[in-house]
């Protein structure tokens, strides 16, 4: 077993993020992040944890396992996600799981007039998207259906939310709203010896008691450490790369670096692919026991990938 010598566990791990933020006795921590994430544009007072996995239609059975998934007083959906590593189709993935929550609104057997309730895709991105759309400067992009002329809405229905917490930057002593103190949190949670004096009210206490590990018992301790494995693994098969200098796209007869997520190198005068190390990670994880969605948040690679590794 892996004996970590961290105070609090980190949010950046699948079983970090979905012990602080998808479970009941701290939905007051989900709460408040959303809050923050929104800053007025939705206030949400309460929140209804949903079924996380859904099943896609009779001919394909493509499942979606979401990370976090729970409704507000209103109605209205959230769907939270923890991505740690880029995957090739990650906007075609935000956009398939957008059409869950829109989809089972649908009543069965009744008439009805086709009124949906706001579905919001919150993507928490643990590295450097790089998408032209977005501003590179910003951390936060907002996503809607617009009209391509007027810049105008068209439909308020369906909106993605990609916050790169990789980028965030500031220190302890810069935290001055409430949204700022939860991307510290986010990205820097397992760092820290003790909780901030700037980071101390109601929730922030709340959210640093749960987050102590001491306070696990054997089996949380063992299924956290687990999942830290699993995050450093493919974290550290990642900046290797970039330490032997793997850029993505092939220019002047160089080998392809970084290329839709699949990371190539050289090793021996030959080509090594970090894919096939990700994939490597992916199977003994399997043969460990752990469950397919968690080694496919971790490792980046798809579901169908790892049932097929």
């Amino acid at each position: 077993m892996l004996h970590t010598e961290e105070k609090y566990i980190s949010l950046l791990t699948d079983f970090g993020f979905k012990r602080i933020f998808g479970t009941k006795p701290n939905k007051s921590l989900l709460i408040s992040f959303l809050n923050s994430l929104f800053d007025g544009e939705q206030v949400i007072k309460n929140v209804k944890y949903l079924n996380s996995e859904h099943v896609g239609d009779v001919f394909t059975e493509r499942k979606a396992i979401f990370d976090v998934y729970c409704e507000n007083e209103k109605g209205e959906k959230f769907i939270v996600e923890m991505q740690n590593a880029y995957q090739t189709f990650f906007k075609d993935r935000s956009l398939y799981y957008s059409t869950f929550p829109i989809r089972e609104q649908a009543p069965k057997g009744d008439e009805w007039n086709f009124k949906l309730e706001h579905v919001y895709v919150v993507a928490l991105l643990n590295f450097d998207m790089k998408e032209d759309a977005f501003d590179e400067n910003s951390i936060n992009h907002d996503v809607g259906l617009l009209d391509k002329k007027t810049h105008k809405v068209f439909n308020n229905k369906l909106t993605f939310k990609y916050v790169e917490i990789a980028k965030f930057s500031k220190k302890v002593d810069q935290l001055h709203t409430l949204y700022d103190k939860w991307l510290f949190i986010l990205k820097n949670l397992s760092r820290l010896d003790s909780q901030p004096e700037r980071l101390r009210n109601e929730v922030f206490n709340r959210l640093f008691k749960e987050a102590e590990i001491a306070q696990f018992n054997k089996a949380e301790l063992k299924e956290y450490e687990d999942s830290l494995k699993a995050y450093r693994d493919i974290k550290n098969s990642l900046d290797s790369a970039e330490e032997k200098g793997f850029q993505r796209g092939i220019a002047e007869g160089k080998i392809q670096g970084i290329a839709e997520g699949k990371i190539q190198g050289i090793a021996e005068g030959k080509m090594q692919g970090i894919a096939e190390k990700a994939k490597s990670i992916a199977t003994k994880l399997k043969q460990a026991g752990m469950p397919i969605k968690e080694i496919a948040s971790i490792t980046g690679l798809s579901i169908e990938e790892i049932q097929n590794s």
